[in-house]
């Protein structure tokens, strides 16, 4: 308990201390080349997925002498929907960028917030991500048919531990069940704040199931202690050795993208400087080798092409989320 009072008064002073001095850069007008000095805003706590990807960025960067200073700081809460609105209301703020993805879609359209990805200044998408299914050691599940029989006939008793409300993890739950014939509304989805604690419902035998990235299990997938049964990739990835849902003969695949927005009503020529420098990581070994460590694929666009995606990307999660009854 008293980890866990620290661990939320230094979310709330983080978030506190970011906001006083982002508003202060703002409204002074007075904002440092991104060339010079970049801050990267991982929406979400140190230690998730859209804070080690901004970290890998920040890393790359640097060592590549792309920018000359980069920062990462955390706005953690609520499917990423804090760190948007407070983007938003950064208008015009050309140092800037924040970590985005299909989580953060998802978030906005089940919250019905008012703020979305269409208000902020689009620069690049970077890579995708892919979820795995995984059962504890000790369940009696060794493939992905194994679990759908028993599933199909107790959709309750096998609860399915993922993230957030609305993040892929959740939308990835009812759709396999939806592709299998159980109604999404049946399936026992239990939302929590992060990968650790996904982990140990598992391995105190809480939950039949889990569903997240793979580098979020990779270790204990390694070490035994879980048990991969399917991946959501549309085939297998170089180094992972699970097979894909489509393998198990059920029709599923969904991605995970991460990518960049910058705040809105910034310059052309600060949007193209953003987007040169986001293209510029893309091109260096540094960053090639950060996709392989994290066994991420590459899905580079900017420009009119990631455009395009965001809009059919966020159509299709309103889709599914209504289709899933969410």
């Amino acid at each position: 308990m008293k980890k866990r009072i620290i661990s939320i008064v230094v979310g709330v002073l983080t978030i506190g201390v970011f906001t006083a001095a982002a508003m202060d850069a703002s409204a002074s007008g007075s904002t440092a080349s991104a060339r010079s000095k970049l801050t990267i805003m991982a929406p979400a706590a140190p230690g998730g997925g859209w804070d080690g990807f901004g970290r890998e960025a920040q890393q790359g960067l640097r060592r590549a002498g792309i920018v000359n200073n980069a920062q990462v700081i955390n706005v953690p809460g609520a499917g990423g929907t804090i760190g948007l609105s407070k983007l938003v209301q950064m208008d015009g703020r050309d140092d800037m960028l924040m970590v985005t993805g299909a989580v953060m879609i998802g978030a906005s359209v089940l919250s019905k917030t008012s703020e979305s990805l269409a208000d902020t200044t689009p620069i690049a998408r970077l890579a995708d991500d892919y979820s795995v299914l995984v059962v504890p050691a000790a369940s009696p599940y060794n493939t992905m048919a194994e679990f759908v029989e028993a599933w199909q006939k107790a959709p309750g008793a096998h609860s399915i531990a993922g993230g957030s409300l609305g993040s892929i993890d959740h939308l990835l739950s009812g759709l396999l069940g939806r592709t299998v014939g159980i109604t999404p509304s049946a399936v026992n989805y239990v939302a929590y704040s992060g990968g650790g604690e996904v982990l140990a419902s598992m391995l105190s035998n809480t939950a039949a199931a889990g569903i997240s990235g793979y580098n979020e299990f990779r270790d204990q997938i390694e070490a035994g202690t879980l048990r991969a049964l399917g991946i959501s990739s549309p085939e297998r990835l170089d180094g992972v050795p699970v097979p894909t849902f489509i393998e198990s003969g059920i029709d599923v695949q969904m991605s995970n993208w991460r990518g960049y927005v910058a705040p809105p009503g910034i310059a052309d020529d600060a949007r193209d400087e953003m987007v040169a420098i986001i293209t510029e990581l893309h091109q260096t070994d540094e960053w090639a080798d950060t996709l392989r460590r994290n066994n991420w694929t590459d899905s580079f666009q900017v420009g009119d092409e990631f455009d395009a995606f965001l809009e059919e990307e966020t159509t299709r999660v309103s889709d599914l989320i209504r289709e899933l009854g969410l």
